[in-house]
């Protein structure tokens, strides 16, 4: 497959699909003074904008975007508003007791349908349908770990969790070589630049201005610098997630992870009569180097997973252009989760960045003594985690006593991470490891993980 077999790009398919992406709004116009300014317009900042608007509309917001609202990941992911903890409830139930722990995971089954809620309030059509989360098994070694997490997620509260056999999965989506599979209802397949797009709308009618095309160069307490002016404010919001290495002071703060996606052409009916997935649900898996896909709404698939999983020195792509050989690997593996998909073309691939800690778990944070807050490191979760966060860090900057702001997620602060060479290093060393237990995996019978996926973890500080 050569670089030119499918379009490959230009932002996402997502932005292509919603009519092109959008003729840029204005840029800052010079020095300007406010009470609030955000750095990003992503799904972090634009949930922070609307929240803290709706709380207080007297309040001076500005969201400040180096390209144009939903440039980035919020552009470009895979349309899974999940219940996902990052990082895992028992990281919490260490750090803060059980009961903390607890409260975090029905925060985010909540923001689910919060956001769908809020969505259908502000008129946003993001194609939303709440089928729930599939998540199968294709391998021996996968069902094992799938019933060790099936096990694991039964001993918490409000997870919901339903193990299937081969037979029910098949009745569900029928995957070729599903041997098990794991579902719950705390998910939604959206359309993630419709989302963001009717946000970015909504902010705006709520008079909060969105500058675009404004380079924030460095963040200190109560000042903004851009390329073109400095904002002062009380308050200066980080949410600028993947992107973060490109301020100054903050580049190992966060990881820009890669993250690929293709689309087929709209398949046919006899296809869907065939497969099922008429519930919508959103589809992953259980290998290490892990797969996610939904049904769009005009019944086509979109795939991803990980490509090349990160550039030397924390670089960011330009346009979402990502590998010929990455599309080809994920066109493999669509084709082996769905044979009859084989026939449909490939109508287009694209690349992002997401944000990863150093211990792979999301925080947001303000500090009331200098008025810096952020909220990031989401690793593939942040459709949901956003709309929390934004809510989370409205509370803190308006000093409000909510359960909120007693998250433990709230104030969470990971080691930063390894000075190049090492950085590249390690994360190759992980992602290496994870395929060859994958290939491991996939041409054995033993239920055991595979022990490259051991040395992953330990690098990775997930053991």
């Amino acid at each position: 497959m050569t670089e030119t077999a499918v379009p490959n790009g230009e932002v996402s398919w997502w932005w292509r699909s919603a009519g092109g992406t959008p003729a840029p709004r204005a840029p800052l116009p010079g020095d300007l003074d406010a009470d609030v300014a955000i750095v990003g317009a992503g799904y972090t900042g634009l949930w922070t904008a609307y929240y803290l608007k709706r709380a207080q509309p007297d309040l001076r917001v500005v969201v400040l975007e180096q390209r144009f609202a939903g440039f980035g990941a919020s552009g470009r992911n895979g349309g899974w508003l999940t219940n996902t903890v990052t990082g895992g409830r028992d990281r919490y139930a260490e750090t803060h007791g059980r009961d903390a722990a607890i409260a975090q995971q029905r925060a985010l089954n909540d923001t689910v349908d919060e956001v769908i809620a809020i969505a259908a309030r502000e008129g946003i059509d993001a194609d939303i349908v709440k089928g729930g989360e599939l998540g199968v098994a294709r391998t021996p070694a996968q069902l094992a770990r799938l019933k060790a997490v099936v096990a694991a997620e039964q001993s918490w509260p409000h997870t919901d969790v339903e193990v299937m056999d081969a037979a029910a999965a098949a009745s569900r989506i029928r995957i070729s070589g599903a041997l098990g599979a794991v579902w719950h209802p705390h998910c939604a397949r959206i359309h993630p630049v419709k989302l963001v797009r009717g946000l970015a709308a909504a902010v705006e009618l709520l008079d909060v201005p969105i500058y675009e095309q404004t380079h924030v160069r460095e963040i200190s307490p109560g000042r903004a610098v851009t390329d073109r002016g400095t904002v002062r404010a009380t308050h200066v919001l980080r949410a600028t997630e993947g992107f973060t290495p490109d301020l100054r002071g903050e580049h190992r703060t966060w990881l820009p992870m890669n993250s690929s996606m293709i689309v087929t052409d709209p398949l046919p009916t006899s296809f869907w009569d065939a497969v099922g997935w008429n519930r919508r649900d959103t589809l992953g898996d259980f290998a290490h180097v892990y797969m996610y896909a939904q049904r769009t709404a005009d019944d086509r698939i979109a795939f991803g997973g990980r490509g090349v999983p990160y550039r030397y020195g924390s670089r960011v792509d330009t346009d979402g252009r990502t590998q010929a050989r990455t599309i080809a690997s994920l066109t493999r593996l669509l084709h082996e989760f769905f044979p009859d998909a084989a026939a449909a073309p490939i109508a287009h691939a694209w690349a992002g960045v997401l944000g990863v800690s150093r211990d792979w778990a999301a925080t947001v944070a303000h500090d009331r003594a200098t008025g810096l807050g952020w909220a990031g490191g989401y690793v593939g979760t942040g459709v949901t985690a956003t709309n929390l966060a934004g809510r989370t860090l409205a509370d803190l900057v308006l000093e409000r006593d909510t359960d909120l702001v007693r998250l433990p997620w709230v104030g969470h602060r990971a080691k930063r991470w390894e000075v190049e060479p090492l950085r590249w290093t390690a994360v190759n060393v992980i992602y290496t490891a994870y395929r060859l237990a994958d290939r491991a995996e996939a041409s054995g019978s033993s239920t055991r993980t595979a022990w490259p996926a051991h040395v992953a973890d330990w690098v990775a500080g997930r053991h």
